[in-house]
């Protein structure tokens, strides 16, 4: 693999080509994914603005509102990178209220968010719908390996040094975690698309080579 400089605009042209060149009738579920370090909700943020003005209806998700309640999440301690890894994420609930419904002859009514992980209780949101040709912007960590049913996935990578640095102290307990997801996913050969975002002012578009 070799990693093709770009610049951020040009990384969401690039990922918003991707998504926008799907057919009009049919829903797309796309994930950002990448470690909080690598801020994988900045892209997607940035690809709403052009989708929209390339005629596609979007709703953004995060998967940080589709955690699992506290007592789930902290039941073998607060620190424990397995759990983090392999629990946090209520996998179900994420697929049962935003992603299948997207699935050919669903509903298209999707649930931007489920659960409120600060204050530990249901959001009270309000269910969407997905116009035809609608895309869902998904951002989040770990996702892959789920069984997530996603159309795209744009994986945000960072090496070790550079996600040591940039994870805050308090939250280096999940470094583990993440050299894990590496070893066992692949997410450079997995994903869709690979952004290499040590410096995320000048990303690098990771390529088969």
């Amino acid at each position: 693999m070799r990693a093709r400089p770009i610049t951020p605009e040009r990384a969401v042209e690039e990922v918003c080509g991707r998504i926008a060149g799907a057919p009009r009738e049919m829903w797309r579920r796309v994930a950002v994914d990448g470690p909080p370090a690598a801020e994988p909700w900045v892209l997607a943020d940035a690809l709403v603005g052009p989708l929209r003005a390339a005629g596609r209806d979007v709703v953004r998700v995060s998967a940080r509102d589709f955690l699992r309640p506290a007592s789930l999440r902290y039941e073998f301690g607060r620190e424990d990178p397995d759990v983090f890894y392999d629990q946090w994420l209520d996998v179900g609930g994420l697929v049962r209220e935003v992603l299948g419904p997207l699935e050919p002859g669903g509903s298209g009514k999707v649930l931007p968010s489920l659960w409120d992980s600060e204050l530990d209780r249901a959001t009270r949101a309000r269910y969407t719908a997905v116009l035809p040709g609608g895309v869902v912007l998904l951002d989040g960590a770990l996702l892959l390996g789920r069984g997530l049913p996603l159309d795209l996935v744009v994986h945000l990578t960072l090496s070790p040094g550079a996600l040591a640095r940039r994870t805050p102290d308090e939250d280096a307990w999940t470094l583990p975690a993440f050299a894990r997801y590496e070893r066992e996913m692949e997410p450079l050969r997995a994903a869709d698309v690979v952004l290499k975002m040590d410096d995320p002012r000048h990303p690098a578009l990771v390529e088969s080579v």
